[in-house]
């Protein structure tokens, strides 16, 4: 049921321990087993792990009672703003999560500022409240002014120790709001991320707006034009879960086994915002090929809305940092 989905995102300053309080969601509503589980679960990347910061957004769905919670995990550095835009456009509501040791920073407000203009429900909250340097009321009063709230509805959690994790779960599924219901209208969904595989070829994420697809349906993208049979659609829990359908509010992945082509790419470009080069993690074939070559080419060629310049394109496996793929010159 459309009524019993709730979708959000966690926006922070950098540093200030989402990734941490995902991981309690994450054992708290059981869908990781405590055996299996490791700090940053949800950072796939290397370069994550080894820097202790989040450079991909991840989308995990996790049930907890009746209630089917979808989660983004967002990065929380400058560098990265255009992921956490693009996560902003496909959930209802955000947790503003600020560490009470530091309060709040430059990007606190920015990120705050982007979840305001989507229109979106804040949950604040007051992070590492277990550590000796805390400064729990200062925190709380400096988020209050800025939020324009009484300190006390603001809640308290501490991803280390798990403490305030489940009432942060039950203030998400009072406070967020469902998903607009669209299940008897014709299918619609948005593209916000995407990630290429020499085996699978192109694997979309996508949050559904209206009706719901399976297997079986013939797809077309709205800017390419491409009609296609998914191969594979399913959700993230967090690794990709195939599923026989994907319904109105739900967030997941579509795949269709095809490899590199401009229709496919294009889809996600086109929906690049016109505000300079932003670094951008999900479009780095490991194998180059003249097919990827020739299919950005075709992009470039005939793309006149990035920023109204040339364009220039960098291709290759990312060995240590994020690419910029397609930037103005």
């Amino acid at each position: 049921m459309v009524s019993n989905i709730r979708n959000f995102c966690i926006i922070a300053h950098i540093d200030h321990g989402k990734s941490t309080l995902a991981d309690r969601l994450l054992e708290l509503t059981e869908t990781v087993a405590k055996r299996e589980m490791q700090a940053q679960f949800l950072d796939q990347m290397d370069l994550e792990r080894e820097r202790g910061i989040t450079i991909k957004l991840q989308p995990v769905t996790m049930r907890w009672r009746e209630y089917v919670l979808n989660l983004i995990d967002t990065p929380g550095h400058v560098d990265f703003t255009y992921e956490v835009s693009r996560s902003l456009t496909c959930v209802e509501g955000a947790i503003l999560l600020v560490d009470a040791t530091q309060g709040v920073q430059a990007q606190t407000l920015t990120t705050l500022e982007m979840a305001r203009e989507a229109g979106l429900a804040i949950i604040p909250v007051v992070t590492k409240i277990d550590s000796p340097l805390a400064k729990i009321a200062e925190t709380k009063t400096e988020m209050a002014k800025i939020l324009d709230c009484q300190p006390a509805v603001i809640l308290e959690v501490s991803g280390k120790t798990g403490k305030g994790v489940e009432q942060l779960l039950k203030a998400i599924i009072k406070k967020v709001p469902p998903p607009y219901s669209g299940q008897n209208r014709d299918f619609r969904g948005l593209i916000f991320d995407f990630k290429y595989s020499n085996h699978t070829g192109i694997t979309v994420y996508l949050r559904t707006f209206d009706g719901m697809i399976s297997k079986k349906d013939k797809l077309a993208f709205a800017v390419g034009q491409r009609k296609f049979t998914p191969i594979d659609i399913g959700v993230f829990k967090p690794m990709e879960t195939s599923t026989e359908t994907l319904g109105a509010g739900e967030i997941g992945y579509k795949a269709d086994g095809a490899m590199a082509s401009s229709d496919h790419l294009d889809i996600v470009i086109r929906g690049r915002q016109t505000h300079g080069a932003v670094p951008w993690a999900g479009i780095d074939p490991i194998v180059v090929t003249a097919q990827v070559v020739n299919a950005l080419q075709a992009i470039v060629s005939r793309q006149t809305n990035l920023a109204q310049a040339p364009a220039v394109i960098t291709i290759g496996s990312m060995h240590g940092g994020v690419r910029r793929n397609i930037i103005p010159d």
